[in-house]
Protein backbone atom coordinates (compact mmCIF):
# COMPACT_ATOMS: atom_id res chain seq x y z
CA UNK A 1 0.00 0.00 0.00
CA UNK A 2 1.25 3.60 -0.72
CA UNK A 3 1.88 5.31 2.20
CA UNK A 4 0.42 9.19 1.58
CA UNK A 5 0.25 10.48 5.20
CA UNK A 6 2.04 12.04 8.28
CA UNK A 7 0.73 12.02 11.46
CA UNK A 8 1.63 15.33 13.41
CA UNK A 9 1.82 16.48 17.13
CA UNK A 10 0.95 19.96 18.01
CA UNK A 11 3.98 22.33 18.34
CA UNK A 12 5.84 22.91 21.78
CA UNK A 13 6.07 26.34 21.55
CA UNK A 14 2.19 26.92 22.69
CA UNK A 15 2.55 25.43 26.13
CA UNK A 16 6.27 26.01 27.04
CA UNK A 17 4.94 29.19 29.02
CA UNK A 18 2.63 27.05 31.17
CA UNK A 19 5.25 24.81 32.41
CA UNK A 20 6.56 28.04 35.04
CA UNK A 21 3.51 29.20 35.84
CA UNK A 22 2.50 27.94 39.52
CA UNK A 23 -0.62 25.83 40.24
CA UNK A 24 -2.74 29.11 40.52
CA UNK A 25 -1.57 31.03 37.68
CA UNK A 26 -2.41 27.33 35.86
CA UNK A 27 -6.01 27.36 37.43
CA UNK A 28 -6.60 31.24 35.76
CA UNK A 29 -5.97 29.50 32.23
CA UNK A 30 -8.19 26.69 33.06
CA UNK A 31 -5.45 24.54 33.58
CA UNK A 32 -3.82 22.01 35.79
CA UNK A 33 -0.50 20.12 37.01
CA UNK A 34 -0.82 16.35 36.66
CA UNK A 35 1.28 13.90 38.68
CA UNK A 36 1.17 10.75 36.43
CA UNK A 37 0.13 7.63 38.20
CA UNK A 38 -1.15 5.51 35.66
CA UNK A 39 0.87 4.16 31.53
CA UNK A 40 -1.47 4.39 29.25
CA UNK A 41 -3.56 7.03 30.32
CA UNK A 42 -1.73 10.32 29.99
CA UNK A 43 -1.04 10.90 26.25
CA UNK A 44 1.32 13.78 25.25
CA UNK A 45 0.18 15.71 22.21
CA UNK A 46 3.22 17.27 21.22
CA UNK A 47 5.46 13.77 22.15
CA UNK A 48 3.08 11.79 20.34
CA UNK A 49 4.02 9.42 23.65
CA UNK A 50 2.34 8.41 26.73
CA UNK A 51 3.63 9.99 29.62
CA UNK A 52 5.55 7.72 32.20
CA UNK A 53 4.15 7.00 35.77
CA UNK A 54 6.03 10.01 38.11
CA UNK A 55 6.10 12.57 35.37
CA UNK A 56 4.15 15.87 35.41
CA UNK A 57 2.10 16.61 32.88
CA UNK A 58 -0.18 19.97 32.19
CA UNK A 59 -4.06 19.31 31.46
CA UNK A 60 -4.85 22.44 28.79
CA UNK A 61 -7.94 23.60 27.22
CA UNK A 62 -6.57 23.48 23.34
CA UNK A 63 -8.28 24.67 20.35
CA UNK A 64 -7.44 21.90 18.42
CA UNK A 65 -9.58 22.63 15.35
CA UNK A 66 -9.45 26.37 15.16
CA UNK A 67 -11.52 27.38 11.91
CA UNK A 68 -14.35 29.31 10.77
CA UNK A 69 -17.11 26.16 10.05
CA UNK A 70 -19.22 24.65 12.83
CA UNK A 71 -17.08 21.93 13.28
CA UNK A 72 -14.52 24.70 14.67
CA UNK A 73 -13.48 22.28 18.50
CA UNK A 74 -11.81 22.57 21.71
CA UNK A 75 -10.89 20.03 24.63
CA UNK A 76 -8.06 19.28 27.05
CA UNK A 77 -4.87 17.50 25.93
CA UNK A 78 -1.90 16.66 28.11
CA UNK A 79 1.32 17.90 27.42
CA UNK A 80 4.38 16.68 29.22
CA UNK A 81 6.56 19.14 31.07
CA UNK A 82 9.47 17.37 29.54
CA UNK A 83 8.09 16.73 25.92
CA UNK A 84 9.99 17.27 22.85
CA UNK A 85 8.51 17.89 19.44
CA UNK A 86 8.31 14.51 17.17
CA UNK A 87 8.45 14.73 13.72
CA UNK A 88 7.23 11.21 12.16
CA UNK A 89 7.92 9.32 8.91
CA UNK A 90 4.96 9.35 5.91
CA UNK A 91 3.11 6.21 7.42
CA UNK A 92 4.47 6.17 10.77
CA UNK A 93 1.85 5.45 13.18
CA UNK A 94 2.77 6.56 16.84
CA UNK A 95 2.21 3.60 19.72
CA UNK A 96 -0.38 6.23 21.11
CA UNK A 97 -2.20 5.80 18.60
CA UNK A 98 -1.83 2.48 17.74
CA UNK A 99 -2.96 0.93 21.10
CA UNK A 100 -5.87 2.77 21.26
CA UNK A 101 -9.64 2.84 19.79
CA UNK A 102 -9.37 5.77 17.73
CA UNK A 103 -12.24 7.98 16.00
CA UNK A 104 -10.94 9.30 12.55
CA UNK A 105 -12.78 12.82 11.30
CA UNK A 106 -11.97 13.60 8.01
CA UNK A 107 -12.85 17.37 7.04
CA UNK A 108 -12.72 19.30 3.29
CA UNK A 109 -10.57 22.02 2.84
CA UNK A 110 -12.93 24.54 4.19
CA UNK A 111 -13.27 22.42 7.72
CA UNK A 112 -16.16 20.54 7.35
CA UNK A 113 -15.99 17.17 8.42
CA UNK A 114 -17.68 14.96 5.42
CA UNK A 115 -16.74 11.66 6.69
CA UNK A 116 -15.89 9.89 9.84
CA UNK A 117 -15.14 6.33 11.23
CA UNK A 118 -14.15 4.41 14.34
CA UNK A 119 -11.41 1.85 14.16
CA UNK A 120 -8.82 0.02 16.80
CA UNK A 121 -5.55 1.96 16.21
CA UNK A 122 -3.83 -1.29 14.82
CA UNK A 123 -6.21 -0.69 11.76
CA UNK A 124 -5.46 2.85 11.73
CA UNK A 125 -3.38 2.88 8.45
CA UNK A 126 -5.74 1.35 6.47
CA UNK A 127 -8.23 3.47 7.28
CA UNK A 128 -6.13 6.62 6.74
CA UNK A 129 -4.94 5.36 3.63
CA UNK A 130 -9.09 4.66 2.24
CA UNK A 131 -9.94 8.36 3.26
CA UNK A 132 -7.43 9.81 1.93
CA UNK A 133 -8.47 8.14 -1.42
CA UNK A 134 -11.24 10.77 -1.47
CA UNK A 135 -10.03 14.26 -3.05
CA UNK A 136 -12.33 15.96 -1.15
CA UNK A 137 -10.73 15.19 1.67
CA UNK A 138 -7.65 17.57 2.87
CA UNK A 139 -6.85 16.23 6.40
CA UNK A 140 -8.04 14.29 9.17
CA UNK A 141 -7.80 14.24 13.01
CA UNK A 142 -7.82 11.56 15.47
CA UNK A 143 -9.61 11.58 18.71
CA UNK A 144 -9.51 8.68 21.53
CA UNK A 145 -12.68 7.20 20.97
CA UNK A 146 -13.73 6.46 24.38
CA UNK A 147 -13.06 9.91 25.74
CA UNK A 148 -13.50 11.86 22.61
CA UNK A 149 -9.73 13.60 23.10
CA UNK A 150 -8.27 14.86 20.29
CA UNK A 151 -4.89 13.22 19.57
CA UNK A 152 -3.72 14.40 16.47
CA UNK A 153 -3.89 15.47 12.56
CA UNK A 154 -2.67 13.73 9.95
CA UNK A 155 -1.67 14.90 6.53
CA UNK A 156 -1.37 14.08 3.38
CA UNK A 157 1.94 13.28 2.85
Amino acid sequence: MKTNFRIVGLPLAQFEPLFSLDDNELAQKGARRLMVDAKPGFPCRVSLQDADIGERVILVPFMHHDVESPYRASGPVFVRETAKEVELTPGEIPDVVAGRVMSVRAYNDQGVMVNAAVTPGIELESQIEKFFRDAKISYLHLHNAGAGCYSCRVERA
